[in-house]
C-alpha cells in the first residue's frame, strides 16, 4: 500500500490481469468481454477476434455502437446497451456529435438522436442498402443536421450522427457483396426516454481494461470525462499502476494482485478489446511501437506472448473466394521470436483461416 492508501501494481500485473479478463487464456466458455462488445473493423475481424478466445459469433449481433463503429453484442442485451449509450443530457448529445459541418444542428442535443432514431425505424424496413438508408434519413431529420456535399450534389444527414443513433432505432447491420446493409432487429425495442445503466458500462470498461482513469473510460465510450464522472460507479479500488492512480472494480482485485503472465500466443486483430485500451502506452510501451500497431487506416493485428505485443501481422486470401483457399499470414517481430512462439504462431494462423472461411493457413516471419 502506498501512503494514500492506493494498491501499487506493476504494469506486467496489469497486462495479465487484462489477458485472463478478457478471457484471452481461454479458461472461459464464453468470454466475459462481450459485455462490452467486440469491435468489427474492418469487418470480420470480430470473428477472429472470438476465435482467439475459443469462443464463436453465435448468439451475437452487429451494430453500431460505441462511438458508431460496428461491435458485436449479445442480441438478448441490446436493449440495455441502447439505454446505457443514450446521452445523458443535451450537453452530452451536443458533445458527441458536434462537428463543424452541423455545429448548428448538434445543439439539437438529444432531440437529434431522438428524430434520427426515429427516422431509422421509417426506413429501414427490410433489409436496405445503407446509402438508401442514408438517403431518407437526411430527407426526415431537420435541416440542420445534414450537410451539402459537393460530389453528389445532395444533403447527407452527418456521419457521426447516422452511425450513433441506428442502435436507437433498432437497426443492425451486415456486409453484404462489398456493400454495408442495414435490417430491423428481430426483437425492435423502443427509442430509450432517457439514460440508463451507464454505469455499469463504465464499470465494465473498468472491469476489462482497467485499471483505469474516467478519461480512458469516456474515451472508449466516445464522450467526455465530465459525463463519465457523473456515473463514475461505486465500489471501485484505487489502484498505483508503476505511481499512476486508476481504478478497478474491488471485487476484482485479488485477480489483479495474483496476475501473471502466462506463455499463450494469440493473433489479435485490428479493433481486438485487448488493443481498446486507451493507455496505449501501458500496452506498448516504445512510442514507434505505438504508431506501427494502431494505425489510423489499414492497421494491423497484433501478435500477443504471454502478455506483451511482440510484433504485428497482417493476412492474404489466396484462392477461392467466398470460402475456401489459404490465407497467408505475414508476421512482423518487434524482436526475434523464439521458436516456441514461431510454433504456436504457426498454431493460431489456423484459427484465423477458419475465422475466414478458409480451409488452411500459411505463415511467413518477415
Amino acid at each position: 500500500m502506498s501512503d494514500a492508501g492506493r494498491i501499487d501494481v506493476t504494469r506486467e500485473q496489469v497486462l495479465a490481469y487484462r489477458v485472463a479478463a478478457q478471457g484471452l487464456d481461454r479458461s472461459l466458455a464464453a468470454p466475459e468481454v462481450l459485455a462490452l462488445g467486440v469491435q468489427d473493423t474492418p469487418y470480420g475481424s470480430a470473428r477472429i477476434a472470438l476465435a482467439a478466445r475459443g469462443a464463436s459469433p453465435d448468439g451475437l449481433e452487429l451494430v453500431w455502437s460505441f462511438r458508431g463503429a460496428p461491435h458485436l453484442h449479445r442480441r438478448a442485451g441490446l436493449p440495455a446497451l441502447a439505454g446505457a449509450l443514450w446521452p445523458l443530457d443535451d450537453a452530452d448529445a451536443t458533445a458527441r456529435i458536434s462537428t463543424a459541418s452541423i455545429r448548428e444542428g448538434a445543439r439539437l442535443g438529444l432531440a437529434a438522436f431522438r428524430a434520427t432514431a426515429e427516422a431509422f425505424r421509417a426506413a429501414v424496413t427490410e433489409p436496405t442498402a445503407k446509402g438508401e438508408v442514408s438517403t431518407a434519413v437526411s430527407a426526415a431529420v431537420e435541416p440542420s443536421l445534414t450537410y451539402w456535399c459537393a460530389t453528389c450534389g445532395a444533403r447527407h444527414i452527418s456521419g457521426l450522427l447516422f452511425q450513433q443513433a441506428a442502435l436507437f432505432g433498432s437497426v443492425g447491420v451486415a456486409a453484404e457483396r462489398g456493400r454495408t446493409v442495414l435490417s430491423p432487429l428481430a426483437e425492435p425495442f423502443p427509442v430509450p426516454e432517457a439514460a440508463s445503466g451507464t454505469a455499469g458500462l463504465v464499470r465494465a470498461y473498468l472491469r476489462f481494461l482497467g485499471p483505469a482513469t474516467p478519461a480512458e473510460a469516456a474515451a472508449f465510450l466516445g464522450t467526455k470525462p465530465a459525463v463519465v464522472r457523473a456515473v463514475w460507479p461505486d465500489g471501485l479500488a484505487e489502484v498505483a499502476v508503476d505511481g499512476r492512480s486508476a481504478w478497478l472494480p474491488e471485487s476484482r482485485l485479488p485477480e489483479l494482485r495474483a496476475a501473471t503472465s502466462g506463455d499463450a500466443v494469440r493473433l489479435l486483430p485490428p479493433g481486438d478489446p485487448y488493443l481498446q485500451a486507451r493507455d496505449r502506452a501501458l500496452v506498448v510501451p516504445e512510442r514507434g511501437r505505438q504508431k506501427e500497431v494502431w494505425r489510423p487506416i489499414g492497421g494491423p493485428g497484433a501478435v500477443l506472448a504471454g502478455s506483451e505485443v511482440v510484433g504485428i501481422w497482417r493476412a492474404r486470401s489466396h484462392g477461392a473466394g467466398g470460402g475456401g483457399g489459404t490465407v497467408e499470414v505475414t508476421v512482423t517481430a518487434f524482436a526475434p521470436l523464439p521458436a516456441a512462439v514461431r510454433r504456436s504462431v504457426e498454431a493460431e494462423a489456423g484459427r484465423v483461416a477458419a475465422a475466414r472461411g478458409a480451409e488452411g493457413a500459411r505463415v511467413r516471419f518477415a
